[in-house]
């Protein structure tokens, strides 16, 4: 009888230990503990626009989910995506003063690459399910892939490239020429409005390229070819020959502005009226216009659908960074995880780019984002973007460019080039037009420069 009492309560007592284990187990995923909340270290580049937006959305999912999972994310760094970078390839090749790594951070492909040939970034599939990573958009998502099978970056949020437009003074200029807003559509029709506009306002730039390698990229999709073809400039395509001279022969004739900074500073002092350029951008665009003499004028931004090139396809790039999990242990990465999916949940990730220039990377949130304005918009030029991103989401492909190692040299060494080959040769054709004329002056000065810049090219390549 006392065996059989005895057994009695053992296995009462086993049956409880196995409740509350059960119970402990799913309250803490059998990792994590809200007695003993685990910290996780972000780092990011969402400054000035998004810097709010994250800093709630934090708070928030510490003060919810966090709290009840024992996890608090800590921001231990937010700067630019260069600086971002820098310190994480420090961090990687173990230089002295480096900070350690954290457990998620916003990156680009481009760094990705070489984090994740180091061995250094999670395979961010082993914390969602198939079924979750079904809910993004699958274009946004294979980005993160970096041209292989394993996803080491999460989509967060996403820009494009749209057109800016000073509206105040281009409808001054359109009523005494009769040019059109419908001009501005094609690559073409921009280079013959730039002309226009360079007689109309006595010698300034109409249009400014904010990075001509993205715009030579973005060019030859549109004309079905690649401007990179493994791993280097496809640059004897007869495709490129029209962007090269859509964009070279418009700079040297001053249509263009030939620059290399933000194409927001080039339409507050009135150097140029036309901006193409990345949507996240649209924060920065100004409200007025502060000329040479320090006159002011208060003017309108009008957005506009990226241009395609004649008979081209309609393409823009699809630009944005992601988040990416560093490999440490299996708590810190399942913790890491956790984040992430709430942060990407369609409320969240719209509220995270609300009010930006950048699109929600989630099938339902990007659908309610096509459909449907966000509440509460009070700048008309976001209101304007929104709008504008509606209309290329219907008819556009957002294409990504190739991701590897020397991506970043040839985007440098191509924009470094190509301004240069356009500033000499616009010094050589305004020191020839009055003697020559318009057409001789262009014909001397650009002779032998595009054969010049595709040999240097081939040979820094080869």
């Amino acid at each position: 009888m006392m065996n059989a009492e005895r057994a009695k309560k053992t296995a009462s007592l086993f049956i409880t230990l196995i409740l509350i284990c059960a119970i402990v187990v799913g309250c803490t995923d059998g990792l994590l503990n809200p007695e003993k909340p685990i910290r996780i270290v972000f780092w990011h580049t969402y400054g000035q626009q998004m810097e709010v937006n994250v800093n709630e959305l934090v708070h928030e999912f510490n003060e919810t989910v966090g709290k009840e999972r024992g996890i608090i994310i800590e921001i231990g760094f937010v700067a630019d995506a260069s600086e971002i970078h820098e310190q994480l390839i420090a961090t990687a090749n173990n230089e002295r003063g480096a900070r350690a790594f954290p457990d998620i951070a916003v990156i680009y492909p481009r760094v990705g690459v070489s984090l994740a040939e180091g061995g250094l970034l999670i395979d961010i599939s082993t914390q969602f399910s198939s079924n979750e990573l079904s809910h993004y958009v699958p274009e946004f998502l294979e980005e993160g892939k970096l041209g292989g099978e394993t996803l080491y970056i999460l989509p967060i949020a996403k820009s494009t490239e749209v057109l800016y437009l000073n509206k105040t003074v281009f409808d001054r200029f359109a009523t005494d020429t009769g040019v059109t807003i419908s001009q501005l559509s094609t690559m073409e029709g921009i280079v013959g409005v730039s002309e226009e506009y360079y007689e109309w306002s006595g010698g300034k730039a109409f249009f400014y390229p904010v990075d001509p390698f993205n715009t030579a990229m973005i060019g030859m999709k549109q004309l079905g070819e690649d401007l990179i073809d493994e791993e280097d400039l496809n640059l004897t395509a007869q495709a490129f020959e029209r962007i090269w001279e859509a964009y070279f022969q418009s700079a040297v004739k001053g249509g263009t502005a030939v620059f290399d900074n933000y194409g927001n500073y080039l339409m507050a002092t009135g150097e140029a009226l036309c901006v193409s350029g990345t949507s996240a951008s649209i924060t920065f665009y100004p409200s007025n216009v502060t000329y040479s003499d320090n006159t002011q004028e208060d003017i309108e931004i009008a957005l506009l659908p990226y241009p395609v090139f004649e008979n081209g396809g309609k393409v823009s790039l699809q630009r944005g960074g992601g988040m990416c999990i560093f490999k440490s242990d299996s708590r810190r990465e399942y913790a890491a995880g956790i984040f992430l999916k709430w942060l990407t949940d369609p409320e969240q990730n719209l509220r995270f780019t609300a009010h930006t220039g950048y699109m929600p990377v989630t099938n339902a949130a990007f659908e309610d984002f096509v459909n449907k304005e966000p509440e509460n918009v009070i700048d008309i030029n976001i209101s304007k973007l929104y709008t504008v991103i509606r209309e290329m989401q219907k008819d556009y492909t957002f294409y990504f460019p190739p991701v590897f190692d020397g991506l970043d040299d040839l985007q440098r060494n191509y924009n470094r080039e190509i301004l240069n080959a356009a500033e000499s040769s616009r010094f050589k054709y305004l020191s020839l037009i009055e003697e020559h004329g318009e057409d001789e002056a262009y014909n001397a000065a650009s002779q032998g420069v595009f054969e010049q810049f595709v040999a240097r090219s081939a040979d820094r390549n080869s």
